[in-house]
């Protein structure tokens, strides 16, 4: 029998005990999260030493990074969030995180492309049970008035995630070798595992909602919620952004060493910092801007990131044009930072198309369809356009691949603003 935590002691917002414990079980999700992102983003800052050593292609390298993870990531997500909703999401969790990070470890071992393209499926099916039920975690944690943040901070995982694969996985490789860092990386998320299971209680569902939810979610959650056009233009917007998100990404560390000449420490000490700092800002000025905007005019939620993808485009642009590394590293900055404002907002206006007892199923329904296209499509679209244009332009290639792909921020801002309209129309208290 899984321990629950009860109304009055965990969700009481004058409770001085419950908020400090709430506290710390959204520090321990963030650690979760950051080694998602760390097992998942490791690729990228290796692909270089992984391309020499195994003799791989963009376009291999740009599937493993992408297709390889996202198959059972996103095919598994959602059943595995259905579990969710009618047991313990934090057992699901703690399950998922030992699995994706025995996998990372695995991808040490890899001799050629398969095994490698294996264990990257390996971690992806680990990684369908770490995020939509912990985004229900959260939401009964936390009142509605401070979802969005909190839900934004969760997603800090995300940058200092990237940023920590980025900077550790440069420098074991540089120390030892690419096959170390996947080994390293992976052997702690294993220890941590039991931890996360340890101090993290399951929360009562529906606890800060207007009526707590019933144990067992309604049939048909699915059902209801593809029904709603908010969803799909929610989802396929984000997944728009989320093929030049996870595709420049994956890809950046190449391009700074083909077409900056940096070397491997440099590339995981400049581009680390980048992710960090413009990533975590990104993130929490996404969530503050929801809950403020949000509790006025909910189309805000999808405005704002509407807004923060429009102004990303010429920064974006400009900033792969240039030649100097002080000036790129600004430029890149404030992209990264917009690039990521939509999290909180648009996380929140998921967990709101649905009743809180099916928040998990909702989450997943839309990673399945965000992950499925922009992950799964982002590497591969890059490094494809890159072996395309070689002929053409050598080892500036992956410079112009990165200019085809940000039209896809155009497609994302469109399909947001339309979303914001429907949204007010089909939102759930």
């Amino acid at each position: 029998m899984t321990a629950t935590v009860s109304p009055a002691a965990i969700a009481s917002s004058d409770d001085a005990r419950a908020r400090r414990y709430r506290l710390l079980v959204l520090a321990i999700l963030v650690l979760a999260y950051t080694f998602n992102f760390l097992d998942r983003q490791i690729l990228g800052i290796l692909a270089g030493s992984i391309k020499k050593d195994l003799g791989l292609t963009d376009s291999q390298l740009g599937l493993m990074g992408g297709l390889a993870f996202a198959l059972f990531y996103t095919a598994l997500g959602i059943p595995i969030a259905w579990l969710a909703d009618r047991s313990s999401r934090t057992w699901i969790i703690t399950v998922s995180l030992a699995l994706w990070s025995a996998f990372t470890a695995a991808c040490g071992l890899a001799g050629g492309f398969w095994q490698l393209f294996l264990c990257r499926m390996g971690v992806g099916v680990g990684e369908a049970g770490g995020v939509a039920p912990a985004y229900s975690v959260i939401s009964d944690y936390f009142p509605k008035a401070q979802r969005a943040r909190a839900l934004a901070a969760y997603s800090f995982g995300i940058p200092v995630g990237s940023a920590l694969g980025i900077l550790f996985g440069g420098l074991i490789a540089h120390a030892i070798d690419w096959r170390a860092a996947f080994i390293a990386v992976g052997l702690a998320g294993v220890l941590l595992a039991p931890i996360f299971r340890l101090m993290v209680k399951e929360p009562v569902r529906g606890a800060h909602d207007d009526a707590p939810a019933a144990v067992t979610p309604s049939a048909g959650g699915v059902g209801v919620l593809v029904r709603k056009p908010a969803f799909w233009l929610i989802s396929l917007a984000a997944a728009a952004s989320s093929v030049c998100g996870y595709g420049v990404a994956f890809w950046l560390p190449s391009f700074f060493e083909r077409s900056l000449g940096m070397g491997l420490v440099d590339r995981s000490l400049f581009l680390g910092a980048i992710t960090l700092v413009g990533g975590t800002a990104g993130v929490w000025a996404g969530g503050w801007l929801g809950d403020r905007l949000g509790a006025r005019n909910r189309a805000a939620y999808l405005l704002v990131p509407a807004a923060a993808f429009m102004l990303a485009l010429p920064c974006f642009f400009f900033a792969i044009q240039s030649t100097s590394l002080p000036m790129a590293f600004v430029l890149f900055l404030i992209p990264q930072a917009l690039n990521l404002v939509w999290l909180g907002p648009v996380i929140t206006a998921v967990q709101h198309l649905v009743p809180s007892a099916q928040r998990s199923t909702a989450s997943a329904c839309f990673l399945f369809v965000n992950n499925l296209i922009g992950l799964g499509l982002g590497t591969w679209y890059f490094g494809a356009v890159s072996d395309a244009l070689t002929p053409r332009f050598g080892a500036e290639s992956l410079r112009y691949a990165i200019y085809s792909g940000l039209g896809f921020y155009v497609v994302s801002a469109l399909l947001f603003t339309i979303g914001a309209a429907r949204l007010k129309r089909e939102w759930v208290d």
